[in-house]
This record gives structure tokens, sequence and C-alpha cells, in this order.
């Protein structure tokens, strides 16, 4: 959660810089980033437990690194999938599968968190449904290229998420729900989404 938080906070520096006339939204947004790693870190201080920072960049770093690469190509719409569709569906399945077994304190501040993921989800959202045509073919591709990586990531903590009591194929249900909406709201059709959600498949 910690290292998840300041990667999207980075990434949205940069959808800033590459989305110039809209350079102080995603400024608010990161900075709302920001906000949820120093309560994550309270969390984990209120638990008495240290976070695992190494191992939680490298759980990111698929993702991480083919974000960088978009943004060093100028594939805005390929970043925008990667952080405002794939890795907040992600972070608001984990969130909500993680509220209903959450110490109280936690569970009041990733309830807060997750009505901040929705806004962060929505902005990409209505990004690429503004410009859909335009990006459908580069969606689909980022799509082709990223979303078996969740699954990969999903595999890689079952274990751990299963002592926390959440369970994988709930994590699993929840994220493809977000996303098939958020494509279903940019403007794909059932047919496509079903044919998109199955790359998933592929490394599941």
């Amino acid at each position: 959660m910690i290292e998840g938080e300041q990667e999207a906070y980075d990434n949205y520096i940069k959808l800033g810089e590459m989305l110039p006339e809209q350079q102080e939204e995603l400024a608010s947004l990161a900075k709302m980033e920001l906000r949820h790693k120093k309560g994550f870190q309270s969390c984990g201080r209120n638990l008495a437990v240290t976070p695992d920072l190494e191992f939680a960049q490298e759980f990111f770093s698929s993702l991480h690194e083919n974000f960088k690469t978009a943004a060093a190509e100028g594939k805005l719409v390929t970043c925008l999938l990667i952080q405002s569709l794939i890795i907040e569906c992600f972070a608001i399945a984990a969130y909500n599968i993680y509220i209903p077994v959450a110490d109280d304190f936690a569970r009041q501040i990733t309830e807060g968190v997750v009505k901040d993921e929705y806004l962060h989800l929505n902005f990409g959202e209505e990004w690429l449904k503004a410009n859909f045509e335009a990006s459908k073919t580069e969606l689909e591709a980022a799509n082709r290229q990223n979303l078996p990586i969740i699954w990969r990531m999903l595999n890689k903590v079952a274990g751990d998420a299963h002592i926390l009591g959440m369970e994988k194929e709930a994590l699993v249900e929840d994220f493809m729900i977000a996303y098939g909406e958020a494509l279903s709201n940019i403007g794909f059709s059932t047919r496509d989404i079903m044919r998109m959600s199955a790359y998933g498949l592929i490394a599941a």
C-alpha cells in the first residue's frame, strides 16, 4: 500500500508533465496519493509492523518499468491505462477486500482512501472517453501488455492475502468488475471487454 501510493504519486506528476493543460488537477491527485501513503504508514506504526519496502518495489517493478518506458516514448494513452485504470482498479479491489478484515484504525484510513481512488479512476475514464476513437488501438495494445502483470502480482501475494482473510478469488472478481466497468465507461463494447479481459488469464 505504501509503495503503491508513492508510485502513484510519481506517475501523476509525470502525467501532469504530459498533459500540461490539466497539470493542476493531476498535481491535486498526486497530493492525495501522498496523503494515502502517510495514512498507511500510520497504519503500520499502529500495528507495530515494519513494511517490506524492498519487496514492494520489486512487486510493482513490471508496471513501473512499463509506465516509465511508455512515458519516455510519449505514449500518454498507455500511461493512463496503467495508472488511471489498471493500478486504480487494482487498488480499489485490494482495499475493498481489505476493509472487512482490517483493524478499526486501518479500516477508517482505507475507507477514506477508496473514495479518493474512485476519483482518480474517473479522471482516466473521462479523458479516455473523450479521446476514445484515437486511443482505442493503443489501449488494446497496452491492455494486452499489462493486464497479465496483475495476475502475476495477485499470485505473488495470494498466500499473504489469505493469512489476512483476503481470498485471491475475491480480489480477482473485484478487480475484473471495476476494470470492466471502466472499459465500458470509456466506450468499449461488452464483446471487446470480454476479449480484453481474457488476456489476464494468460498469467492466471
